[in-house]
């Protein structure tokens, strides 16, 4: 039998990100195991399974990893806060690439990168039988799960992006990742993700990342800002929704035929 089943495996997402492709991804909502596997054949690099506007519990988190581990596309997991205790309950289940919401300093940056390492070097609670270490199967798991794990923190006011380089900087913050929905809010463009101004601040917020040399990500809110930000040198980036592409389809869907019908409404016998 081959060793490599009983060996921590280096993170997918950190290895697919050092290819040097913008990763292109997609933001699940629905919180349908079967719809992410379907969606891990599209194409997508990545999937986000989003665990803070969607109700999104720990064995359906585990699911969708489950699912997807069997398709080219990578797994990322939004959990609902920067809270240790949902670190700690996410990283023993198993799920490797985490995102975490509304960081806004450094200090809370750390204090997400204390919960992802094992003591000394910081404080997740330790335990050997759970679904991260194969159930006591990789023997070398406490000392090497953080080749096996990757953190992402998300910049979503502007109060974050004023610190968006220290938070960056912080030793053991993979990579960090601006939501355009609250900077927008934050910025009194309530509703307004698209917006020229909001756009503008989070392709500087790219610029003043760069030096740290951590991936730097973002949610697009249309094609055209989508297809930009792919451009402008973005890491990886979320350019479709499921929720939106379902709602989007069937509603043209419905409009189409509702209108056929409503045409033909006299021709009934």
């Amino acid at each position: 039998m081959s060793t490599d089943i009983h060996s921590v495996r280096p993170n997918a997402f950190r290895t697919a990100l050092a290819a040097g492709r913008p990763l292109i991804g997609i933001w699940s909502m629905m919180n349908s195991v079967d719809g992410s596997e379907a969606l891990g054949w599209s194409g997508y690099d990545w999937l986000l399974v989003d665990g803070e506007h969607a109700p999104v519990s720990l064995h359906d988190a585990m699911a969708h990893c489950r699912a997807l581990a069997a398709t080219p596309t990578i797994p990322i997991v939004r959990l609902l806060w920067n809270d240790p205790l949902l670190l700690k309950a996410h990283l023993d289940a198993g799920v490797c690439t985490i995102m975490l919401p509304y960081v806004q300093s450094a200090a809370e940056a750390r204090s997400a990168v204390e919960m992802m390492r094992y003591p000394p070097a910081g404080r997740r609670g330790v335990a050997a039988m759970h679904r991260a270490s194969r159930y006591t199967r990789l023997k070398d798991y406490a000392t090497r799960a953080p080749e096996s794990l990757f953190l992402i923190v998300q910049i979503e006011t502007t109060e974050a992006l004023a610190h968006c380089e220290e938070i960056a900087a912080v030793d053991g913050v993979d990579a960090v990742f601006f939501g355009p929905g609250d900077l927008a809010a934050s910025m009194g463009l309530t509703g307004q993700a698209a917006h020229p101004d909001v756009t503008a601040a989070i392709e500087d917020g790219l610029r003043r990342c760069r030096p740290s040399g951590k991936a730097v990500g973002v949610l697009a809110p249309n094609d055209e800002i989508s297809e930009r930000h792919i451009r402008s040198g973005f890491d990886f980036v979320s350019v479709a929704n499921d929720f939106a592409m379902l709602v989007r389809t069937a509603d043209a869907a419905a409009s189409r035929f509702r209108s056929i019908a409503d045409a033909s409404s006299g021709n009934r016998a």
